[in-house]
């Protein structure tokens, strides 16, 4: 039961110690590149932008890979490798695709193997899993060389985009895609394979009286995979994503891809600490992580795999009450019923691949949205209602590792704050890496901060009250408002899991039956989506820039060591602390009250 998760999470931070020294000496610009590599780095090679020049060229790049991806999926119906003859998704869809691609969000309101072709899963999803998974790395490293040269001496951001993918992206994906082929992953530019079933006529009969054969969809897998979970990516190329057996075949493909998923984020904050010649502040922020995701990890474990699911446990008395509608309240009676004949001595098993183990489904929940992945291996939607609370909250503090670059980032806001908090209360004035933290600096952390919940909180607040939330969601009550929540605050953390019980889908702009709320969901999944990627990056790049340009003040008894337990406790007493006073009340209306209400799951 424990050893899954255990043996994961030491397998990944082992590897994070070797990788994380190749990760500085690449951005620190200590390698010495091949002859024909050379050539394209010069011509890569802007100089030293300041901060400003940096953030532009991440901004337009941003837009134009956003650009690239509509127009590709928009001309999906008339290229190659589409055998199925796939057409074009919705425009809204196709916006909320482009955004959430090229953001390494991946939150789909599509399912690959009904929506995209070969060459649209190629050329937009794969090439998104590199370019999107690299801006985060290059925002972390322009924050570095910031606070640690000062603000015109970030780098260049076109040759850190060329350094991420050439040199670690592409040779870890590479191995990893080797392993894939062998645990029986395929790997093919055919769309599909016509099979007769194994029972005559399980698929219907045609007009004709013949046994109909069966679809099976295929494609570049093994290609696809490694980069949709080494770029913490997320986005399936089925719609089961990692529960499906082409995306995730055997038990040691589980551990691996669990493994990928981790790797990148652990091995960025040693990353940081040996880029800023300051390792064991790094060790510090990296034990804090550590001992936050398994918090989230136990949570999830022990509420979904020691515990069995209430919705098909006895209830020996008949029950009254009332629900909110989009019409009013709507009495419903809940008639007294037997417990179904379901061994649940393993937990709750609903929706669950017992291929991996019985707790690799919540185990994998918790990994992939404290890294902000987005991979799913179980349908998050059928986790008990308190398990649910890690996934939403490892989403809501988005610091747990994160995903690749902006999880450090993220935890450097939150540091800022702590040791600001923590100055105030001694009478000193704060400082963070021997630099001072003035008015300006709070302004922009607390920019970098709140506009996560505001992200999350307003939107969520407008759909649960509007007939936009409530035709969408699956389940009415406390369940179908984790099902908003959920959404919004995976889009807001781009991280890309869902609850996946929402009608947000329109499908190929054809579709005679479209889900009827499924524009205002792709539109506003659009905003969240785009705000809470470039503000949270923009605004610590500009504090990063304003704390390198000062001049560091001198060790003394009274400044704040950064490499101790009692750093490592403010830290996660800050992380704790403000999550906690922002996303409380919203987790009592949602999981909270499922779990205490009279309905399991919200009736």
């Amino acid at each position: 039961m424990w050893l899954l998760p255990i043996s994961m999470l030491l397998t990944t931070a082992l590897l994070a110690i070797p990788l994380s020294r190749y990760l500085a000496w690449i951005m620190s610009g200590e390698y010495k590149a091949p002859g024909f590599l050379k050539w394209f780095e010069d011509r890569l090679d802007t100089g030293n932008q300041n901060w400003k020049q940096y953030t532009v060229a991440l901004l337009v790049f941003n837009l134009l890979l956003f650009t690239y991806s509509y127009v590709i999926m928009a001309i999906q119906p008339w290229m190659p490798l589409n055998e199925l003859r796939r057409g074009m998704l919705a425009p809204t869809t196709m916006a909320h695709a482009a955004m959430s691609l090229s953001t390494n969000t991946d939150l789909q309101h599509w399912s690959g193997d009904v929506h995209f072709s070969n060459f649209t899963q190629i050329f937009v999803m794969i090439a998104n899993f590199f370019f999107s998974a690299s801006i985060g790395f290059c925002a972390l490293a322009a924050i570095i060389r910031a606070l640690r040269f000062g603000p015109d001496k970030v780098g260049s951001f076109f040759l850190d985009m060329w350094r991420v993918m050439i040199y670690m992206f592409l040779p870890v994906g590479f191995v990893f895609s080797l392993i894939c082929l062998q645990q029986g992953m395929p790997m093919t530019f055919k769309s599909a394979n016509i099979v007769p079933t194994l029972e005559p006529a399980a698929m219907g009969t045609t007009d004709s009286g013949q046994a109909k054969q069966q679809t099976i969809v295929v494609g570049p897998l093994a290609a696809f995979i490694p980069m949709k979970q080494l770029g913490t990516n997320g986005g399936g190329f089925y719609g089961a994503n990692s529960a499906h057996p082409f995306e995730n075949p055997t038990a040691l493909s589980n551990f691996l891809e669990s493994v990928a998923m981790m790797l990148f984020p652990m091995a960025l904050v040693l990353m940081y600490g040996r880029m800023l010649h300051k390792l064991k502040h790094a060790w510090v922020i990296f034990s804090v992580m550590m001992g936050l995701m398994i918090g989230t990890i136990v949570w999830s474990v022990y509420f979904d795999t020691y515990k069995p699911n209430p919705g098909i446990t006895a209830h020996p008395q008949e029950r009254h009450f009332e629900i909110a509608s989009a019409s009013g309240k709507k009495p419903v009676v809940l008639p007294a019923v037997a417990g179904l004949p379901v061994d649940q001595h393993l937990g709750n098993l609903e929706s669950k691949e017992l291929r991996f183990g019985t707790s690799a489904g919540a185990t994998f929940a918790a990994m992939t949205v404290d890294v902000t992945c987005g991979a799913v291996n179980c349908a998050h939607d059928s986790l008990n209602p308190m398990a649910a609370v890690s996934p939403m909250a490892g989403m809501w503090v988005n610091c747990i590792y994160g995903g690749k670059g902006v999880g450090m980032i993220n935890t450097l806001v939150f540091l800022i704050i702590g040791v600001f908090v923590a100055g105030q209360m001694v009478g000193r004035t704060p400082e963070y890496l021997g630099k001072k933290i003035g008015g300006r600096e709070m302004k922009l952390a607390m920019i970098g901060l709140l506009i996560h919940p505001i992200m999350i909180l307003w939107p969520t607040g407008i759909f649960a009250a509007t007939s936009w939330g409530q035709k969408a969601e699956f389940n009415p009550g406390p369940h179908g408002f984790s099902e908003i929540m959920y959404e919004f605050s995976s889009a807001s953390a781009n991280n890309g899991s869902g609850f996946e019980g929402l009608g947000d889908t329109w499908g190929l702009n054809d579709n005679p039956s479209p889900a009827p709320t499924s524009r205002p969901w792709d539109i506003a999944t659009v905003i969240v989506i785009c705000l809470s990627r470039f503000i949270p990056i923009i605004a610590p790049i500009a504090l990063a820039a304003g704390m390198g340009a000062k001049k560091a003040a001198p060790f003394g008894l009274g400044t704040m060591r950064d490499d101790t337990p009692t750093f490592a406790f403010l830290l996660t007493g800050t992380i704790v602390i403000l999550g906690a006073l922002l996303f409380l009340p919203v987790a009592a209306l949602g999981p909270v009250a499922e779990h205490l209400g009279p309905l399991p799951f919200g009736g």
